[in-house]
């Protein structure tokens, strides 16, 4: 059974005996001093209505007080675990060891495919096979709660090494519940004497993190608490003092093998360990509504960057798609450009986004408008989702980036099939190609034969700082 739901119990059971006990002591003592008297009580109307008032009001206060205690439960009623009151409460009294931040990310699908019963019955079926991993695994006291939709929290009270074992082992085991298919994702923090909203806020980066990285997502799901704090201030520090540091991917021209672009990767420089990745950053940052300032900080050292370097150069690099629609943002970059003469048809943006949007005709008004200042638009990771397909149905890109498979996947008949026309399709709208990942001679050889535009990547060229590009084009 459930922590949850064992002291729901207990609190009935105790809710009652509070309510009960005083009350029935009140009923005997109100008879005691009827019945005792010498005199015999007589049973007239206005008597047996005050005996029928005492009784009402005891058992319509009974009543009151259980349906109080319905309405303010410790449990969600779906799934009966505690609900987000109940469980910041237990949370400071308790101080566990570890908190884990437990979610159904693909609930959107599982809600437009399911009904609402089968989807609380799954969210039921979730938490309980859950809890009987904790108790297998000697963690029976293990708190769960639901936060919002499919997020639940557990807090534990053991130190176990092995927690994250434990969690991916119950994601692995339960990939389909009642036939319906489920993709969990989970983090953990230690150290959890921190404020609830933090340690939430932590979790769902480090989750984040996963998601973006799928790859590396094992290094990520457990962290200290106080570490996350940690490279979270470094974060805002080297937001509020521009501290970026950027590295220039070489584009070679796939006939020629001439460099004329150069591809930015950006990372954060901290006040004491080093570098920041964007897979660490990037969730931090939007989390704390820091991704427009950090987007005009990178658009502004690029065009800064500009007059340092041969006007053959050009750069692409990767701006938020919640930037470029944010009206404020355009007028800041395009005032920038005017007050600084920038050369913009050297400036490549590349886009990048899982899902379509929902205002798409406004969208694409956002990017002609940056098109209008003679900025150039490249849309990243073409192949890896239905929007990057929908988006070329309506825009005229001006470069394509290939998804990294369809270049490590070439020996893949189907893969280079689908390369294959992905490049003449590209090549019959006027679209420059580029391939990016090429790691060995064989593959660009074969980009090559395919008519590829430009390639990317350590077969073609390692990356260069910044300063060696000044060095190499001033």
């Amino acid at each position: 059974m459930l922590v949850s739901e064992l002291d729901e119990r207990g609190r009935h059971f105790s809710l009652a005996l509070r309510a009960g006990i005083p009350l029935l002591m009140l009923i005997f003592l109100v008879m005691y001093s009827i019945f005792s008297q010498d005199t015999v009580f007589p049973m007239n109307l206005t008597n047996k209505f005050l005996i029928a008032a005492v009784v009402f009001i005891t058992v319509y206060f009974i009543y009151f007080l259980m349906e109080l205690s319905a309405t303010e439960s410790l449990v969600d009623q779906t799934t009966q675990v505690f609900n987000r009151k109940a469980f910041i409460d237990r949370l400071e009294q308790k101080k566990p060891k570890a908190i884990s931040l437990l979610i159904v990310d693909n609930l959107y699908i599982i809600n437009e495919n399911y009904s609402i019963e089968e989807v609380d019955l799954l969210l039921y079926n979730i938490v309980h096979h859950l809890n009987m991993k904790f108790s297998q695994n000697n963690l029976e006291n293990a708190m769960i709660a639901r936060l919002y939709g499919a997020e639940f929290i557990i807090a534990l009270d053991k130190s176990n090494d092995h927690i994250d074992s434990i969690m991916k082992a119950f994601a692995d085991e339960n990939k389909s519940i009642n036939g319906i298919e489920i993709d969990l994702k989970f983090a953990i923090v230690t150290n959890t004497n921190i404020g609830f909203k933090k340690l939430i806020s932590q979790l769902k980066d480090l989750i984040n993190i996963q998601k973006k990285n799928p790859n590396k997502s094992q290094l990520e799901i457990i962290k200290d608490a106080n570490e996350v704090s940690r490279i979270e201030d470094d974060i805002k520090y080297a937001i509020s003092n521009e501290k970026l540091v950027l590295s220039f991917r070489p584009l070679q021209r796939a006939k020629s093998d001439v460099v004329d672009i150069y591809e930015i990767s950006t990372k954060l420089k901290s006040m004491k360990s080093g570098k920041i990745l964007p897979r660490v950053y990037l969730p931090v940052v939007n989390r704390l509504g820091l991704g427009r300032e950090y987007d005009f900080i990178l658009f502004r050292h690029i065009v800064d960057l500009l007059p340092l370097v041969d006007k053959n150069i050009s750069f692409s690099f990767n701006l938020s798609p919640f930037s470029l629609r944010d009206t404020v943002f355009q007028e800041k970059v395009f005032d920038y450009i005017r007050e600084n003469g920038a050369d913009t048809s050297r400036l490549i943006i590349e886009l990048y986004e899982s899902k379509t949007h929902h205002n798409l005709s406004g969208y694409l008004k956002t990017l002609n408008s940056f098109r209008a200042k003679g900025i150039k638009i490249a849309i990243d990771n073409f192949g890896s989702s239905n929007a990057s397909m929908e988006y070329m149905k309506h825009f005229s890109f001006d470069l394509v980036q290939f998804d990294r498979d369809y270049v490590s996947k070439l020996d893949d008949a189907n893969t280079h099939s689908m390369l294959e026309s992905m490049i003449r399709m590209s090549k019959d709208m006027n679209i420059i190609t580029v391939a990016k990942w090429v790691d060995s001679h064989e593959q660009k050889l074969r980009l090559e034969a395919l008519g590829i535009d430009y390639l990317q990547g350590f077969g073609i060229a390692k990356p260069i700082t910044e300063k060696t590009l000044i060095d190499i084009y001033n």
